[in-house]
């Protein structure tokens, strides 16, 4: 697992730093997509979470969800041109599950990309811990802050 100033990156998932976005290949062509433990942390204790809605089309760098925190209302944007297949209900009633367990029960909804994935801009491990770092800094991110009940 990889760990900047207290943010945990899972080696196992792909991430697009830009869009500070986490995905989970479930092994039969959809992905899970999240917010990583970064922008959960810029973002602070989540007050809702609105994604859009199963079947619809979203094209890449468009948005998927909108989040709002006490501090941040925005997009969670897609790295890849897909169709929504299934939302989160536990996120859409509690969206705090977002800082609570980002990578697990977190996720938000599960798409199915329209191509592969080759061109998305998504890294992993070092790539990823290197590609954050930069984004933190950028960001004036100084380290992230953990809910309690936090689950990587």
């Amino acid at each position: 697992m990889g760990e900047i100033q207290n943010c945990l990156l899972p080696d196992e998932l792909l991430y697009h730093v830009e869009f500070n976005v986490w995905l989970k290949d479930n092994g039969d062509g959809t992905l899970h997509v999240g917010m990583t433990d970064i922008a959960q942390s810029m973002a602070g204790a989540m007050l809702h979470c609105r994604a859009k809605k199963v079947g619809k089309t979203i094209k890449a760098g468009r948005s998927l969800a909108t989040v709002e925190s006490g501090k941040w209302v925005g997009p969670v944007k897609s790295p890849l041109t897909c169709e929504i297949m299934a939302v989160n209900e536990a996120v859409a009633t509690d969206a705090t599950v977002l800082n609570k367990s980002p990578y697990k029960q977190g996720w938000i909804v599960q798409i199915k990309p329209e191509a592969g994935i080759e061109e998305a801009g998504l890294v992993q491990g070092e790539e990823a811990v290197e590609g954050f770092k930069a984004y933190m800094a950028e960001h004036e991110v100084e380290e992230c802050i953990h809910c309690e009940g936090f689950e990587g």
